[in-house]
């Protein structure tokens, strides 16, 4: 007897395509015979400087107490992160990554029946989670490809639960600053939770208006934050995120979380990481570089750009923009193609390196200037 095992899954998740990552090394070096030596990934906004040597230390010890459970509670981590955010650890829900925290978010406060309000352009996971709980998406339009708070708050219904902002977002790199964001939450019901995703927050320049969603917390507790080791302290394969909430919210959340969801060597690195001061600002320094030499590198090409603030950059390369992807992959260099986010002519390139990004834009030239041959 044939069973149809997908009509068997729960209504939200027969409607789920996967999440679909940048692509690995690897796997490019498989499908067209390159040496992995050879290959440059800027598509996965991963930290080009390699872990924090302290980070790596602390990382190598743990590994002796591989044979234990983690510390479910993440005590230490906790301690560490909240004298360093100046909250308290009952305020803290840890994740496997924020992804991890942002469905934890989305499996606690709603469900079939209730609406999740996002942007267009918005990070993938905040439609994903909503369609696997059974709940309705209501994607806003956004606003010069960042998201228009005043239409997201007026999107807002007595269906509404939970309200997905990034900030800055991926993969647009677009930021709202304080006083816009503050504006936001004052319009938003104190019965809708507002989750604000700051995974790329150190980043930011350090301008007066610059947002800080822990600041706004005790203004608005129906406010989330949600940030991430990934990017700027450069734990992307440890996978440790969390949330900053009131402590009532962050009891809820971590009823639902999974006990051992961050394993005992990202916690040792975690925590280290947040001692090297001396980390963090050399990766805002090759940041802050890289992206003025990316977009110098592509105005001399007379490309257009969205300007970011994160460690990305959204660069509009035409109507083949596929066509330029595959070429860039021929030649050892992967970026992210962003259709699926509803930008077709865009492609999304990390900030590497200096020489990876020349290369990149070298790269990025000549597959320009192939297409333009083909085409005459």
């Amino acid at each position: 007897m044939s069973i149809d095992y997908q009509a068997l899954a729960v209504a939200g998740v027969q409607g789920l395509m996967p999440y679909q990552p940048g692509k690995p090394i690897e796997e490019l070096a498989r499908e067209l015979g390159l040496e992995p030596a050879s290959i440059i990934k800027l598509a996965s906004n991963e930290n080009p400087l390699g872990p924090s040597p302290v980070a790596l230390a602390a990382a190598r010890k743990a590994l002796e107490e591989m044979c234990r459970y983690p510390d479910g509670n993440g005590f230490s981590l906790k301690a560490a992160l909240a004298s360093f955010l100046k909250v308290s650890p009952v305020q803290l829900t840890l994740g496997n990554g924020s992804n991890d925290v942002l469905e934890v978010i989305a499996r606690c406060f709603a469900g079939p029946g209730d609406e999740i309000v996002f942007s267009r352009h918005g990070f993938a996971v905040y439609a994903l989670a909503a369609k696997a709980i059974g709940a309705t998406g209501v994607e806003v339009p956004a606003l010069e490809w960042g998201h228009d708070l005043d239409a997201m708050a007026a999107a807002v219904t007595a269906k509404t639960r939970l309200v997905f902002v990034a900030n800055p977002n991926n993969p647009t790199g677009t930021v709202h600053g304080q006083r816009a964001v503050r504006r936001f939450l004052e319009k938003v019901p104190a019965r809708v939770l507002v989750v604000l995703d700051e995974a790329y927050c150190e980043y930011l320049e350090g301008n007066d208006d610059d947002v800080d969603g822990i600041a706004l917390l005790k203004e608005f507790p129906n406010l989330i934050v949600s940030r991430t080791f990934s990017k700027a302290w450069g734990l992307a394969a440890l996978r440790v995120g969390y949330g900053i909430s009131s402590p009532e919210i962050a009891d809820i959340l971590n009823r639902v979380r999974q006990p051992f969801n961050v394993d005992t060597i990202a916690q040792a690195a975690a925590t280290a990481v947040l001692a090297d001061s001396d980390y963090l600002e050399r990766s805002r320094q090759v940041n802050r570089d890289g992206l003025r030499q990316l977009e110098q590198g592509f105005e001399a090409q007379g490309l257009s750009w969205i300007p970011s603030a994160g460690n990305f950059i959204a660069v509009d390369v035409g109507d083949n923009a596929g066509a330029v992807y595959q070429g860039l992959l021929a030649k050892g260099v992967i970026v992210r193609p962003v259709a699926g986010y509803g930008m077709p002519r865009h492609l999304r390139v990390s900030v590497g390196l200096p020489e990876e990004n020349a290369r990149c834009l070298e790269a990025l030239a000549a597959v320009l200037q192939d297409q333009g041959a083909a085409r005459g």
